[in-house]
């Protein structure tokens, strides 16, 4: 038998793994490095976060993954050669991470790598009728896996276009296993450059849990701030948009998008809503003359009444809910202002309340994924979500 297989059944046994989980999300803010300790699998499975850290990106890094995100014409050349390179950088930077906790690489089971997107192409946005969905994350994992030693899993989103699904958003699996309560009616709300929540009803029936995007998060406030405001890279403490007022004919403006109206599931990305987007809403509106203030406290308002929106489309009177919150759009005042007035009779904690760091919980998510890749495979994820094991292995050697 090929060692690496024998090592893989060593592991898949083990009463507990200790798991890397890596989340590099769209805001290119940094790596998200989550050492999580596994036990069990499926809807036993117990995970507690033993380290975090999110180490940051280079400005010259950032330029150059930039240069060919959310493009559709880009240097083919310059692709390439960062699948390689962001394989070996993110390999490094758990390396560093591990020694600065005091591990050793060959005490880790396995890392679970989500990658970098730099374009997603659901069925819904590229409207070409001869192709399915599609979805792309560079950072290779072989790179990953040399670099550190260390089993790798990567490339999660494949299988769940290849069963079907539309690549994102992928929370669901984590939700349902780690989250779920007989006892309380759960949303877990991701606000990242994209936003998406979970519902997850107490009754614990999985054909009712489902996972949807709803629109943007941060991802039009920061390319706006990136755009205008040299220096930052996004509303931090919505400073900027707190000095505008709401403009109601953008507003309504932005709002226009067929894809605002599709039924859940479904998903989208900053190859939609961007500046285009915003200069298109501008035109429609017939907006010749707003100040940069007005501009992001309107994209603030979108960005929570689509939330709004969505939240609203599955919440009934008769039930209480609370809402979990995670990602970087958590710690936007102003959002969650415009979220919590519009829902004063929904509770909005987040998931510190659940001893899971809310900025960790994505990379937390794919940790869980190769969890289940490596020992589960069994668990049932209800009707609306394909039942698969996702992400591809890398040995180290």
């Amino acid at each position: 038998m090929n060692p690496n297989i024998a090592l893989l059944y060593q592991i898949a046994n083990k009463p507990i793994r200790l798991i890397i989980g890596l989340m590099s999300g769209t805001s290119l803010d940094g790596l998200d490095v989550a050492l999580c300790k596994c036990e069990g699998y499926g809807i036993n499975t117990q995970l507690s976060v033993v380290a975090f850290e999110t180490v940051h990106y280079a400005d010259d890094f950032k330029a150059d993954v930039k240069t060919i995100f959310s493009k559709k014409t880009v240097d083919l050349e310059k692709l390439c050669l960062l699948n390689e390179y962001i394989g070996v950088l993110h390999g490094q930077m758990v390396n560093n991470c591990l020694a600065k906790w005091g591990y050793t690489n060959a005490q880790i089971d396995a890392i679970a790598s989500h990658g970098q997107t730099i374009y997603h192409a659901p069925k819904s946005l590229h409207r070409l009728p001869n192709y399915g969905n599609g979805t792309l994350q560079i950072g290779d994992g072989d790179h990953i896996a040399v670099t550190t030693g260390i089993i790798t899993l990567s490339d999660f989103r494949q299988k769940h276009i290849a069963a079907g699904g539309e690549g994102a958003p992928l929370a669901v699996y984590g939700d349902y296993l780690i989250f779920s309560n007989r006892n309380e009616n759960r949303i877990m709300l991701n606000i990242g450059g994209i936003a998406n929540f979970t519902y997850l009803p107490s009754s614990l029936d999985a054909n009712l849990i489902f996972s949807t995007d709803t629109g943007p998060g941060n991802t039009m406030m920061d390319a706006y701030v990136q755009l205008y405001f040299p220096g930052k890279y996004y509303d931090a403490d919505a400073t900027i948009a707190k000095q505008g007022n709401v403009h109601p004919a953008l507003l309504n403006a932005l709002k226009q998008d067929v894809f605002i109206k599709e039924d859940f599931p479904k998903t989208t990305g900053p190859e939609l809503f961007n500046i285009a987007y915003l200069d298109a809403a501008k035109q429609k509106a017939g907006i010749t003359n707003i100040s940069h203030f007005d501009v992001m406290a309107t994209l603030n308002r979108f960005s929570a009444d689509l939330i709004v929106d969505g939240l609203q489309r599955c919440v009934t009177a008769k039930e209480t809910y609370v809402v979990y919150t995670s990602g970087g759009g958590m710690h936007n005042p102003l959002l969650l202002q415009h979220i919590q007035l519009q829902l004063p009779n929904i509770v909005i904690k987040n998931t510190n309340e659940l001893a899971i760091s809310p900025d960790a919980k994505e990379a937390v998510l794919f940790a869980l994924l190769a969890n289940e890749s490596l020992c589960g495979g069994n668990s049932f994820f209800g009707n609306n979500t394909p039942n698969i094991s996702m992400g591809k292995i890398s040995f180290s050697r």
